[in-house]
């Protein structure tokens, strides 16, 4: 015989993960909504499975099957973490892989209302999160210049300052000068074209 709740809480536990990553998705990040339905629709399963599949036996300890969960998710999320050029990527859909877990075990569970408003207070906060660090956020930018001239590293640093860019450091190596720059989100890609456009005498060899 068909268990039709048990199948719609599988059912809304894919769905209400599944919102999560449609938005990491829209963000281009690591893990989309493939990845974050089949974490909260296997979360749902096992909460299922550790309510259902040993009955009242004293020999079992059900909650283990779902406690699990917890730790398991763990190394999907260490996956999706990536560290590079001194920065690490990836921690938020991380955590958003957890929080997916957690809706799939609430839906498992039976608990509807506690999953919705879960899902609905993670997208909300990743939502608003992106707005503020859009508006305030900054961007660490490394740039390689080469001589075309004959170089004044003065000058470079004053068209820098006047730019309203943070400069972290600079180096100069077999002719060439390095700088890690810090700039502002909000006009990231205006800063850059002034830049271009004011570094007389330097030639822009490489920047991420």
């Amino acid at each position: 015989m068909i268990d039709w709740d048990l199948i719609l809480r599988l059912f809304l536990g894919g769905v209400m993960g599944g919102l999560i990553g449609l938005e990491r998705e829209f963000r281009a990040k690591e893990a989309g909504i493939r990845t974050h339905f089949i974490v909260a629709l296997g979360s749902a399963l096992f909460m299922i499975i550790s309510q259902y599949a040993f009955g009242d036996s004293p020999r079992f300890d059900a909650s283990r099957v779902a406690a699990q969960v917890v730790s398991g998710i763990g190394f999907i999320g260490a996956g999706v973490i990536i560290f590079q050029k001194n920065v690490v990527r990836g921690i938020t859909t991380a955590a958003g892989l957890w929080v997916s877990a957690a809706i799939g075990l609430a839906c498992g569970a039976g608990m509807f209302p506690i999953a919705v408003a879960a899902t609905l207070l993670t997208l909300l906060c990743l939502e608003l999160l992106h707005f503020f660090h859009l508006r305030y956020g900054e961007k660490v930018v490394e740039m390689t210049l080469s001589a075309t001239e004959n170089p004044d590293l003065l000058s470079v640093l004053d068209v820098l300052k006047k730019a309203g860019v943070s400069v972290e450091s600079y180096s100069i190596f077999e002719g060439k000068l390095h700088l890690t720059l810090r700039l502002r989100l909000r006009n990231y890609v205006d800063t850059l074209r002034l830049l271009v456009s004011s570094l007389e005498g330097y030639r822009i060899e490489e920047m991420n």
